[in-house]
Parts: C-alpha cells; sequence; structure tokens
C-alpha cells in the first residue's frame, strides 16, 4: 500500500532506540525525510549510520527533550534544513519501572520527572509544529502513549502521565480549527513490547519463569510484542488513508488490555 507520504517531514522524538527507531525507519521506508533526537550520543551516531544507508534526507540530533532550548534547537534544525514539519511522533517517554511499589517510598521528584518527560516534552513539540502544519494544511500528531494510558495497571505517575498524553491528543482532535485544516491527533498504547536494553529484557535474563508466568498469565498472543508491529501502526496513522482517524487511541497489545474502549 502506498500511504502517499513520500517527501513528508517528520520529527521522530526519541527515534534511536526501540519503538522510536522503528517508527523512524518505517516513515523512512515510506519516502519521508526524518529528524530523529536523543540524549544519547552513541544512539544518536548509529542512528546516523542507519539512517544514512536508507539514502533519505535525515537529520539525526543530539538533544534532550525535558529541555525547552534542546526542543527550540531541534526545531531550527528542522526548519532550516527542510523548512517544514509535516509529520510529528512524540515517542520520548519512560518511567514505568521507576520509583517504587510502595508509593509513598518514591520521591516527589519521580512524579515531576515522569511527567515532563513524557507530557511536557509533547506540548512543546506540538505547540511549535501546529503552525508548520497549519501553513501546510496538513499535518500527523501521534503521542506514543501505553495501554497504561488507557486502563489502570502500572505505576501511578507513569499512568498519570501516559493518561494525560491520551487526553492531550483527544482534546486536540476536537480543536476544530486545527481538524478543518487537515492537521489530525491519536495515540498509540503499546501492551508488553520486547526492546533492547530495557526492563523487559532485564527480566527475561534474570528471572526467565517470572517472565514466562507473565506471558501465559497476561498476553493472549504467548509473546511479547515488536517494535516494529507498533511502527507499522503508527506509519499507517500518519497516511493519507488516515485521514477520518482522529482522537483515537489505539492499542498495539495482543489483547493483553483489558479495556473495552
Amino acid at each position: 500500500m502506498d500511504l502517499k507520504i513520500k517527501g513528508k517531514c517528520a520529527i521522530v522524538t526519541g527515534g534511536t532506540h526501540g519503538i522510536g527507531k522503528a517508527i523512524a525507519l518505517a516513515l523512512a521506508a515510506e519516502g519521508c525525510k526524518v529528524a530523529v533526537c536523543s540524549r544519547t550520543k552513541e544512539r544518536v551516531l548509529a542512528m546516523d549510520e542507519e539512517l544514512k544507508r536508507t539514502g533519505i534526507d535525515y537529520l539525526a540530533i543530539e538533544a534532550d527533550v525535558t529541555l525547552e532550548s534542546d526542543v527550540d534547537r531541534v526545531m531550527r534544525l528542522v526548519l532550516e534544513r527542510w523548512g517544514a514539519v509535516h509529520i510529528l511522533v512524540n515517542n520520548v517517554g519512560g518511567g514505568g519501572r521507576w520509583g517504587s511499589d510502595i508509593v509513598e517510598e518514591t520521591a516527589e521528584r519521580v512524579w515531576v520527572e515522569v511527567y515532563e518527560k513524557n507530557v511536557l516534552s509533547s506540548i512543546r513539540f506540538t505547540t511549535r509544529a501546529l503552525p508548520l502544519m497549519r501553513r501546510q494544511k496538513w499535518g500527523r500528531v501521534i503521542a506514543i502513549t501505553s495501554i497504561f494510558g488507557r486502563e489502570s495497571g502500572g505505576r501511578p505517575w507513569f499512568c498519570m502521565a501516559k493518561s494525560a498524553m491520551t487526553s492531550f491528543m483527544k482534546a486536540m482532535a476536537k480543536k476544530d480549527y486545527l481538524v478543518k485544516e487537515g492537521i489530525t491527533f491519536n495515540s498509540v498504547a503499546p501492551g508488553a513490547i520486547m526492546i533492547p536494553s530495557t526492563g523487559w529484557e532485564k527480566t527475561q535474563k534474570e528471572n526467565p519463569r517470572e517472565m514466562a508466568d507473565f506471558i501465559s498469565r497476561e498476553l493472549p498472543l504467548g509473546r511479547l510484542g515488536s517494535p516494529e508491529e507498533v511502527s507499522s501502526v503508527v506509519a499507517f496513522l500518519c497516511s493519507e488513508q488516515a485521514s477520518l482517524v482522529n482522537g483515537a487511541s489505539i492499542p498495539v497489545d495482543g489483547g493483553q488490555s483489558k479495556s473495552m474502549i
């Protein structure tokens, strides 16, 4: 299927690892110009080499999206290079394993840092991209949330942040002055995804019995998902074919979540 986004300019935050990397490569495969950012220099350099091999026009930028000055720098570099932003994927996030299961033993800074990393970074990039999308009368804004942004189950600070991202996209989708100019807002909510160098891989290595029990109990497909299975859904939402999909929160979890909506 031709998604009809060849030549579009895309920003993927946290686009050098895991789900973000898979999204960046999926958009590159569709012919998009892709900018990725990460605060980890080694990952930025590795992604630079990987994007170079695709033959597309790209930017790989070292930046900490919790810093407003770095958000401004990323936007400035993208505009200097392409003069446009058509697609924004707010993928930077995390915090699901931060803190302690004992809520009152978890420092207040954890709540603040998780919220800033997930929610404020999304707000900052989105508000800076909107004037550009309005000017070209076309845009796609997608937040990578979690099934725990749709239902309970994760640590409270993570659920709160991901719920806020989901709510943000839904509220923006009701702004008719934006939607009538061809801009849509959606969120994608992954379930358990196997990503190298993350908590699931650590659990698999350190406690395979615990992992097997979790998979048997919680995952109907009998396995974790892959970043590419998430990126395929995101790429479709970026397409012309998804023009009627607006304000949706789409779980990509193999049936893990229990929510009816």
